[in-house]
C-alpha cells in the first residue's frame, strides 16, 4: 500500500480521501478548515499543517480543489507550497477541474523540479466520489499513469488516458460544457411545457425514452421536476467550468463555442437569482416561476 497525501477536503476531496483509507493505504491531509478532516483522522488519518508537510512523505499527492487560484497557492506557494517538498519518485496528481493553461505551468514546475506529474480531473459528482465510481480523464506521460492507475482505481472504476499533459482539461471541461448544455436545454423546455399547459411529468418521462435523450438530460430533468436541488453541482462551481471553457477557446470563443456561452449566460442569470450554491438542476426555476 502507498503513502498518500490529499490536498483539499471539500466534497470531493473528502470522499477520494475516505475511499483510500478504505483501500488500506496509509493517508496524510490537509485542508484550509481543519474541521473538514476530523472524520478522515477518526478513520485512521494522519493532519498536516500544510500542503508541504502532508507531501514530505508521500508517494502521490492529489490535490481537489475549488479553482487555479487554490491550486496554484496548494502547490507552489513559496513557503507552503507541496511541489517543493515531495520526494524524489514521488507524483503529483491535480485531479482539480482546471484551464490547460495553468495545468501546463504546473506540469512544467514539476518537471523543473524533477516530479513526475498527471493531471487527473473527473467526471461524476457526490454520489460516485462516495461510492469510488469516479471516470478519471487523465493527460500525462503513459509509465506515470501505469504507476498511479491502481491508486486512482481506489476511487474510480475507470481511467482514460486523453494523451499529454492539458489533454485531460480540455477533455473534462468540454464533458462539463456537454453537461451544462444538456441542463440548460431541459430547463427551457420544461418551462416552455409548462407555458403550453402540457402535462410535464409525462412529456419529461417520453422525452427520457427517445433517442434523443442522454442518460444526464434523463437524470437532471427528473431532479428539476422533483425539485430536488441538494448540491451535487452547484450552479456557482459549474460557472466557473464553463468560464474555464470558454478561455479555453481563446480570442475567438463567441465563433467556436456560441453554445458554450450561452448556456453560461443561463447559469449567470441563476446566479443573480441566488442559485449559486444550488444544484445545477434549479436553473429550471428560471423557466418556471414567476419573475
Amino acid at each position: 500500500m502507498a503513502e498518500v497525501a490529499v490536498l483539499g477536503l471539500g466534497a470531493m476531496g473528502s470522499r477520494m480521501a475516505a475511499n483510500l483509507l478504505k483501500a488500506g493505504h496509509r493517508l496524510t491531509v490537509w485542508n484550509r478548515s481543519k474541521e473538514a478532516a476530523h472524520s478522515l483522522i477518526s478513520t485512521g488519518a494522519r493532519l498536516a499543517g500544510t500542503p508541504r508537510e502532508a507531501a514530505a512523505e508521500a508517494d502521490f499527492v492529489i490535490a481537489m480543489v475549488r479553482d487555479g487560484i487554490a491550486s496554484r497557492k496548494i502547490w507552489l506557494d513559496e513557503d507552503t507550497g507541496a511541489l517543493a517538498g515531495l520526494k524524489a519518485g514521488a507524483v503529483a496528481i491535480e485531479s482539480s477541474t482546471l484551464t490547460p493553461v495553468w495545468i501546463g505551468e504546473l506540469a512544467k514546475a514539476a518537471s523543473a523540479r524533477g516530479v513526475a506529474f498527471l493531471e487527473a480531473p473527473v467526471a461524476g459528482g457526490r454520489p460516485q466520489a462516495e461510492a469510488a465510481q469516479l471516470i478519471y480523464i487523465v493527460g500525462g506521460e503513459k509509465d506515470v499513469l501505469a504507476r498511479t492507475e491502481p491508486l486512482l482505481k481506489a476511487m474510480g472504476t475507470a481511467v482514460h488516458h486523453a494523451g499529454p499533459v492539458g489533454a485531460g482539461a480540455m477533455v473534462k471541461l468540454s464533458v462539463n460544457s456537454l453537461l451544462a448544455i444538456q441542463v440548460g436545454a431541459m430547463a427551457e423546455l420544461i418551462g416552455l411545457l409548462q407555458r403550453l399547459g402540457a402535462d410535464v411529468d409525462r412529456a419529461v418521462e417520453i422525452i427520457g425514452t427517445t433517442p434523443a435523450s442522454s442518460p444526464a438530460a434523463k437524470t437532471m430533468a427528473a431532479s428539476m421536476r422533483a425539485g430536488t436541488f441538494a448540491p451535487l453541482f452547484p450552479v456557482e462551481l459549474m460557472d466557473k467550468d464553463l468560464a474555464y471553457a470558454v478561455a479555453m477557446a481563446g480570442a475567438d470563443c463567441s465563433q467556436h463555442m456560441p453554445l458554450t456561452i450561452a448556456a453560461r449566460e443561463v447559469f449567470q442569470h441563476g446566479i443573480d437569482r441566488g442559485m449559486g450554491d444550488d444544484n445545477i438542476t434549479s436553473i429550471v426555476r428560471l423557466y418556471t416561476e414567476p419573475r
